[in-house]
């Protein structure tokens, strides 16, 4: 049987912005009942469809491609400035048993909450000091180097390329295998690191229940436990962690205490984005919470 081709103008709905050349040939084999494909004009064995002379945000889509990284850009943007503003203060962290997690573990400070006591000696003078400068780049890098923050701000911030199907502005494409993005490989690293901050976070929650009059809940106790679950949905659900529990097997189903815990890591990371969400807005809410009962605008309303 004759090839059968298809040229992309015979098509119901033309992309003028792609590439003209033909880009597969479909055929049947002679027995009737399978079918393949094969590259035609092109060195490539792969079909494939590039963008020619696209202008940035050129597409076919009719729909609003546009929406989603404008909100990731807007909510991420919001996040990042305040957790900034949040990190430089070094006051109204802390209030009774409560710490903001943007502080914790507090490893020298002034409040109660510090492990080690104030600021060292050899901490440079000419530098400003926050506790939350010691820590705080633990869980920002983990962020940053997470699978799924990783496509959201290449669309949002970089607009590489801002939505699928959509022309970005580059022309060239080095992907994650040189510099800079091959540092995004160190994510495997920060997830380690990452859960050693989890586990004072945790800590932290315990001791929240804990006042001067002894065991109590405040709603502040609640604010700072539904953070730690949210944060133990989204680290426990990470990629590279369904990795450690299970990628290291070519048979998984083989090793049943690992197949069990890899069903489980699989389960929170069907939902890694929602995780990666409502976590970072219960971090933002838990300093907001903590640093406004500080300064006495909020008061924590005690239900025990």
């Amino acid at each position: 049987m004759q090839p059968v081709t298809e040229p992309i103008e015979s098509r119901a709905s033309p992309l003028p912005q792609l590439d003209r050349r033909l880009v597969y040939t479909a055929f049947q084999s002679t027995g009737g009942n399978k079918m393949g494909t094969q590259a035609s004009q092109s060195p490539s064995a792969a079909p494939d469809i590039l963008w020619t002379n696209g202008r940035f945000g050129h597409t076919s889509r009719r729909d609003r491609w546009w929406l989603s990284p404008l909100l990731v850009f807007l909510g991420l943007g919001t996040f990042l400035v305040y957790a900034n503003w949040a990190a430089w203060q070094n006051q109204y962290y802390t209030f009774g048993p409560y710490i903001s997690p943007f502080y914790s573990p507090e490893i020298f400070g002034d409040s109660p909450h510090a492990w080690f006591g104030p600021k060292p000696a050899w901490y440079p003078a000419f530098l400003p000091f926050s506790p939350a400068l010691l820590i705080l780049w633990i869980p920002g890098l983990f962020r940053l180097t997470c699978y799924y923050y990783r496509g959201a701000y290449y669309k949002s911030f970089w607009a590489d390329p801002p939505a699928c199907s959509v022309s970005e502005p580059r022309k060239s494409y080095l992907g994650e295998r040189s510099l800079p993005l091959i540092l995004q490989n160190f994510h495997r690293y920060f997830l380690r690191l990452s859960y050693l901050v989890w586990g004072f976070l945790v800590y932290d929650a315990i001791k929240s229940f804990w006042f001067s009059n002894g065991f109590g809940i405040g709603l502040g106790s609640l604010v700072l436990t539904v953070n730690v679950v949210l944060l133990g949905g989204y680290v426990f659900g990470c990629h590279a962690f369904r990795h450690l529990i299970g990628g290291v097997f070519d048979r998984v189903s083989e090793h049943p205490v690992r197949h069990r815990l890899y069903n489980c890591v699989t389960c929170l990371n069907g939902s890694h984005k929602k995780w990666a969400w409502a976590s970072l807005c219960s971090v933002g809410f838990a300093d907001i919470y903590v640093r406004l009962c500080s300064m006495g605008i909020w008061h924590d309303w005690r239900i025990l």
